[in-house]
This record gives structure tokens, sequence and C-alpha cells, in this order.
């Protein structure tokens, strides 16, 4: 385990099912279920909310990688013979499956091996990035079993995808191969079994090098900004524009004395 590393929830029954850890810039948290293939019961999702808050709380934490433990699945979803477990989260503020209704004020990627399912997916879906191993399947197949998409998944998945692709992968809970998810946007990048967590953790280290205060401030007005009409778009963007000149006056006097150019620095 890296810096930091802390297990969150579990007790002396039952072992720890969100490992939270530092690597460098990044906070990894992991979902460590495999008997279940990662798959969120009630203790599991607040964990997952403990871990979000360490993760806003971490001043030098610039973005969190979310993970499955093992490598067989990244998230297979609710765990449905556990759904009693949850009790009250199902109309929890932060939503089921630990903070899915809940937006981070810093990047998240979420690193995916194997499996992406139902609730799985929506955990992915709500994070900025995806990277995906090449052998990996995402999709809703609760759809088969009546269980609704209350994740996040039907607002999110349209953003990145459009409508249509959406509604085909909502209505009829097919799965897809990540070449095609990678096709469509879905994921972001594919990368070669085993090497997800590196990716994600790399890309994370090239994030937190960018000046952070311009980033963060483009991000939130791109989450907050998307499906306003553009007049209050623009508006919402300008917003930001005082509270970082300062910074993008530092940083076109270093473009002009030759930092950046042809690429070189390129945090990403």
């Amino acid at each position: 385990m890296g810096e930091g590393a802390r297990p969150i929830g579990g007790d002396g029954e039952h072992p720890a099912p969100v490992i939270y850890e530092r690597r460098g810039a990044a906070a990894l948290v992991t979902i460590d279920r495999q008997h279940r293939r990662n798959a969120v019961d009630g203790p599991t999702a607040v964990a997952l909310h403990d871990a979000y808050l360490r993760f806003e709380d971490d001043d030098h934490a610039r973005v969190m990688v979310l993970a499955g433990a093992g490598g067989l699945a990244f998230c297979a979803g609710a765990d449905l013979k556990a759904i009693e477990s949850f009790g009250n989260r199902l109309t929890a503020p932060e939503g089921p499956m630990g903070f899915t209704r809940l937006t981070p004020t810093k990047p998240t990627i979420a690193a995916i091996s194997g499996y992406a399912l139902a609730g799985g997916l929506e955990l992915a879906l709500w994070c900025d990035l995806r990277i995906a191993t090449e052998d990996s399947h995402l999709g809703f197949p609760e759809r088969r079993w009546g269980v609704p998409l209350i994740d996040g998944g039907t607002q999110r998945l349209p953003r990145v995808v459009g409508l249509g692709r959406a509604l085909d992968i909502i209505l009829t809970g097919r799965i897809m191969d990540a070449a095609e998810a990678h096709s469509i946007g879905l994921v972001n990048e594919l990368v070669a079994p085993g090497q997800h967590l590196e990716r994600a953790l790399e890309l994370a280290e090239g994030l937190a090098r960018f000046p952070q205060r311009t980033m963060l401030a483009d991000r939130a007005a791109a989450i907050h900004g998307f499906g306003l009409p553009l007049r209050e778009g623009l508006a919402l963007e300008a917003q930001a524009g005082p509270d970082v000149y300062e910074d993008a006056i530092r940083g076109a006097a270093r473009f002009a004395g030759g930092e950046g150019r042809g690429g070189a620095g390129a945090g990403a």
C-alpha cells in the first residue's frame, strides 16, 4: 500500500471493503469485495462516502482514482444479495452507492479492469475520465431484473455519449466490450490488461502538475455550464475569470519564455 493507506469500514469479523491510500498526488480509492466482484453493499457504500470525504479534505490529493481490487471486476454494481443492507440509502442525498449524487471539486479517474456493470458503470460515469483494459465489459444488465438506474446513470451517460447511444445502452441492457465503449467515447483510453491502474495514476500525476486554480476553474465551468443556454454558460465561465487572471498572466509569461512549447511540460 502507498502513503497513508487506510482501510475504511470493516470490523473484527469482516475485512474493510474500501481502501484509501495516497499514491503521489493521487488518492487511490479501491473497492475490495473480490468475492462479490466488488459489488457494493450498504457498509461498502458508507465506506465509499467516507473515502470521498477524505479525498475532498485532503489538500495534497489533487486527483482521485477509483478502482476495483483483483482485476476481475471494477464493480459489478449493487450487491443484490445484500440489498437489505442499504437501509434508507436508496434515498440518501449523497447517493445509494456512496457518493454518486455529489460532485467532487477535483478531478476523478476510473481505472477499469474486467466488469463495470450496473451501479459499477454508474460509479465509472461519476468520474471525469475512464481508463479501461482491452478485456473490460460495461453495461446496465439490471434492465433484465427490473432494477432502475438510481446512481446517476440516466443523467451522466447521455452527457458522455449522447442521448441516442445512451438510450440504446439503457433500454437494451446489453453489455459492451471495451472496444465499443471506447469508440463511442464512454471510455477515454484503452490499455493492455493489467495496465489500467498504472495509466490512471500516471494521468493523475500529469493533471496534478498543471496550475491547479485555472484547471479547476475550467473543469467547474464545463461541468456546471453543461446544458445551460450558451449565454448563461458563457456568463458562468466569465465568473471564474478574475480569480484566475493572475495565474493566467504568470502562465503566459512562462510560455513567452519558452516553457511548454512543442508539448514540452504537458501534464498528461
